[in-house]
C-alpha cells in the first residue's frame, strides 16, 4: 500500500505519523512544496523576535524524524493530480502512483489587485522566506505598515512591536479582528494597541503603492499616504486548490469532503486548511483555517484511509485564542449569535475586560472574550457538549463569569 500525502503542514505531518502507526509496512510519501523541513507558520512570529531560530519552527525537532519513521519527504510542488491514473505529477515532470491520497496543501495569502503590490519591500508573513525578508527590513525605528488586523495580522503585530519598529496598521473593517470579535471587543482591542504606541487605522483601504526614495508610499482611500521601509500584507488566505483543475475533484471555497474527509473521487481525501468540511456549530461545510482543525483532520483522514471509514468527523468547533501585546482574546463557535437567540455580556472598558455569551434556546452556542482568562477553556466544553443548561442558563445570563460552575452543574451533572 502506497499512501501519498501532499502538504507538509500540521495536517500532513499528523496524517503521515498516524498512517505509520496504523500500517507499519506501508510506503508513505510526504510531499511539501517548500525547500524547508515541515514547519509551523504559527511559530514564525517567535522567529521574528528571535525567541527561536529557524529550527524552532519545525513541526518535529528531532533530526531524522521522518527517515526513522520510514516516511519519504519530497520537497517539490505538485502540479497535477490524475485520479484515473492514480498519480500525482511533480514540478520536475516526474509522476508518482498512489493507492490512497491525502491532499493537505493548506492555504495561500490573498494578493488583491492593488496597483504596485509587487514592488520590492512588500511581503506576506507566511513562509520562512517571508520571515527572512522581514527580519532584514524591520529595524528598530523603521516605519512599517501592516495591512490587515485580522487574526494573522494581530499575531504579526506583536512581533513587529517587539522589534521596536514605528508601526501603522491599516484595516478595511470597522474594528480589529472583525471575524473574531464584535464592535465592542474589536474597538477595545484597538484602544489597547493605540495605548501601546501602535497607530491603528480602521475603515481604511489601500488604493496603491508607489516607490518613495529607498522606501515605499502606501496610498489610502482617505487621501493620506504613509511612508514605509517595509509593508506586510495580511489580508486573508485562500485554499490551495488551483493545481486540481481538470482532476474532477469537486471544489468550492476548498475541497469538498464528506463526513469521513473523503472527496468525490475514490481513495482521495482532504484535510486541513484546504478541506471544506463540517462545521460543528452550523452543520455547514466550511473551510476552517486554524491549526487545531488541521491536526484533527489529519488524524481522522489517516485513520479512514487505513480502516475504510471507521471514524466519522463530527465537525470542528471554530475557536481562536489571541495574545495581542499582553491582552488575551478568544472566540468560540457562533460568537456572533443567531437570530432570536439570547446574549449575556459583561463589560469593564477601563480594565479592557469583556465577556459575551450567545445562547440558542437552552444551549450555549458561542462566546467571545477580551481580558478574561480564568475558566475560558471551559467554554469549549460547554458548547461542544450540546447539553441543555436548564437553570444554569439564567444564572449565566445574570453572571457570565460562572462558567466552571455551569460546566460542572450541567455538563458533568454536579449539583
Amino acid at each position: 500500500m502506497h499512501y501519498i500525502v501532499i502538504g507538509a503542514g500540521p495536517a500532513g505531518v499528523t496524517a503521515c505519523e498516524t498512517l505509520r502507526g496504523l500500517d507499519p509496512t506501508a510506503q508513505i510519501t510526504l510531499i511539501g512544496g517548500e525547500p524547508e523541513p515541515p514547519y509551523s507558520r504559527m511559530a514564525i512570529p517567535y522567529l521574528l523576535v528571535e525567541q527561536i531560530d529557524e529550527s524552532g519552527t519545525y513541526l518535529r525537532k528531532r533530526e531524522g524524524h521522518y527517515a526513522d519513521k520510514d516516511i519519504e519527504h519530497i520537497r517539490m510542488p505538485v502540479t497535477r493530480v490524475d485520479p484515473a491514473q492514480r498519480s500525482v505529477t511533480l514540478a520536475d515532470g516526474n509522476s508518482l502512483n498512489y493507492d490512497r491520497l491525502l491532499i493537505a496543501t493548506g492555504a495561500t495569502p490573498l494578493k488583491p489587485p492593488i496597483p504596485g503590490i509587487d514592488l520590492d519591500g512588500i511581503h506576506n508573513c507566511w513562509t520562512l522566506e517571508d520571515a527572512r525578508a522581514i527580519v532584514e527590513r524591520a529595524k528598530p525605528g523603521s516605519p512599517v505598515v501592516l495591512i490587515g488586523a485580522g487574526f494573522i495580522g494581530c499575531i504579526i503585530l506583536e512581533s513587529l512591536v517587539e522589534r521596536d519598529v514605528k508601526l501603522t496598521v491599516v484595516e478595511k473593517g470597522d474594528r480589529m479582528v472583525p471575524r473574531m470579535m464584535d464592535n465592542v471587543a474589536g474597538n477595545l482591542l484597538k484602544s489597547w494597541c493605540e495605548n501601546k504606541g501602535v497607530r491603528i487605522l480602521t475603515s481604511s483601504g489601500v488604493v496603491g503603492f508607489t516607490e518613495l526614495g529607498s522606501g515605499l508610499s502606501v496610498n489610502l482611500d482617505s487621501g493620506e499616504s504613509l511612508s514605509a521601509d517595509l509593508v506586510i500584507t495580511a489580508m486573508g488566505v485562500r485554499a490551495n486548490i488551483d493545481f486540481l483543475a481538470g482532476s474532477g475533484i469537486e471544489t468550492d471555497q476548498g475541497i469538498l469532503v464528506n463526513d469521513y474527509l473523503e472527496t468525490n473521487r475514490e481513495d482521495i481525501f482532504a484535510a486541513g486548511d484546504v478541506a471544506q468540511g463540517r462545521d460543528f456549530s452550523s452543520g455547514m461545510d466550511m473551510v476552517q483555517a486554524i491549526q487545531p482543525t488541521s491536526v484533527e483532520h489529519g488524524r481522522i483522514a489517516a485513520v479512514n484511509m487505513v480502516r475504510d471509514g471507521s471514524i466519522r468527523h463530527q465537525g470542528s468547533l471554530n475557536m481562536n485564542v489571541l495574545d495581542t501585546l499582553g491582552l488575551i482574546s478568544s472566540s468560540f463557535g457562533l460568537w456572533m449569535g443567531v437570530e432570536g437567540g439570547d446574549q449575556a455580556t459583561l463589560l469593564d472598558e477601563s480594565e479592557f475586560r469583556y465577556l459575551q455569551l450567545q445562547f440558542d434556546g437552552d444551549y450555549l452556542i458561542g462566546a467571545s472574550s477580551l481580558g478574561h482568562t480564568q475558566h475560558i477553556g471551559v467554554l469549549r466544553g460547554l458548547i461542544r457538549s450540546r447539553v441543555p443548561l436548564g437553570e444554569w442558563k439564567e444564572r449565566l445570563m445574570r453572571d457570565p463569569t460562572r462558567l466552571m460552575e455551569a460546566y460542572l452543574g450541567s455538563v458533568q451533572g454536579a449539583s
